[in-house]
């Protein structure tokens, strides 16, 4: 199941790559609303549905100094999927693939959690996990994600969670 979807996001990170600048542009032709810092997408067959955001700041350090690094996508993301019975599965994808054995530091205003990571993507551990951060993501300003490279390069990505309700409620809504 977690292969399956992470397939999934990983097409979704292909359609939202262009789609998604801090303005969060509309670009795709299955992008059906934005939401302030978030954007809502949604397909068809299968039926799936996903709020996503870019970050608003991204730093990468090495040793302890900044450092200029090439990154693919750095998406933060929410997915519905009735099909597979996903409702609210948080995904984060830092744009490099993640040390083997690491995990993502995720802090929402002060509250700290873990998400385990599979190449180039990060999930909670468990559906109660994703119900607790879903509930912090809806009542918080900003969501830092820290995490390792297999290059050992330490990136610090910084989303906004202006419109974070309103598109997961949206995305949510149209994958009933």
């Amino acid at each position: 199941m977690v292969s399956r979807i992470a397939q999934t996001l990983a097409c979704a990170a292909l359609v939202v790559a262009g789609a998604l600048p801090a303005s969060a542009q509309e670009t795709s032709t299955n992008q059906v609303a934005t939401k302030t810092a978030w954007a809502v997408f949604e397909d068809t067959d299968p039926k799936e549905c996903w709020a996503v955001s870019s970050p608003k700041e991204t730093v990468n350090t090495r040793d302890g100094r900044v450092v200029a690094v090439r990154r693919g996508d750095i998406l933060l993301m929410t997915f519905y999927r009735p099909s597979a019975n996903v409702q609210g599965q948080l995904a984060f994808t830092g744009g490099y693939p993640f040390a083997q054995g690491s995990t993502v530091s995720l802090d929402i205003d002060g509250t700290g959690y873990e998400l385990f990571t599979e190449g180039e993507w990060a999930w909670a551990a468990s559906a109660s996990d994703d119900a607790k951060i879903m509930t912090a993501l809806k009542r918080g300003t900003d969501a830092v994600l820290t995490a390792r490279s297999t290059r050992g390069t330490t990136t610090k990505d910084t989303f906004s969670l202006l419109g974070f309700t309103a598109a997961a409620e949206d995305a949510e809504a149209r994958c009933q």
